[in-house]
């Protein structure tokens, strides 16, 4: 691969276990890496100027393999032409089932030698999850009502 930065995925997946930032961070830290960037959604207690009681994720059976081709995809994209030669290490997991207030629902890490490249494949990751994986977010308010949100495609 010459000068290209070299990626690894640690971890992309859909998790029916609550998942952590400090797990995500500690999964990409390395001694070549000058910089962490992490990324946590969280379940807020608020949409639409409703409360949220709670919220469950559901996913479209492809959502796994769509999560994997995602987190490849942009793999592929920022290593053409890349002129690093320290690994970039990925971590990135999105929670499926019943959560509750404060519950992270998407987790993201990502290391690199500098922070330049670390936030900004970091946010490319979270933009292109919440854009393309067919998660669905049923919202429970505190009036009894329930709220459908598609997520994904």
């Amino acid at each position: 691969m010459g000068t290209e930065s070299v990626f690894e995925v640690v971890h992309a997946v859909l998790s029916a276990e609550p998942i952590s930032v400090d797990q995500a961070i500690a999964a990409v830290e390395s001694d070549t890496a000058g910089a962490v960037v992490s990324f946590s959604g969280v379940v807020r207690n608020h949409d639409g100027g409703k409360s949220v009681e709670r919220l469950s994720y559901s996913a479209h059976p492809t959502a796994h393999q769509v999560m994997a081709d995602v987190v490849a995809t942009l793999v592929a994209e920022h290593s053409e032409g890349g002129s690093a030669s320290q690994p970039v290490r990925i971590w990135a997991a999105h929670r499926i089932g019943m959560l509750e207030i404060g519950d992270p629902a998407l987790v993201c890490a990502v290391s690199a030698a500098h922070r330049g490249q670390a936030f900004a494949v970091c946010s490319e990751l979270v933009d292109r999850i919440k854009e393309q994986v067919p998660i669905w977010k049923e919202q429970f308010f505190a009036d009894g009502t329930v709220e459908w949100v598609g997520a994904g495609g």
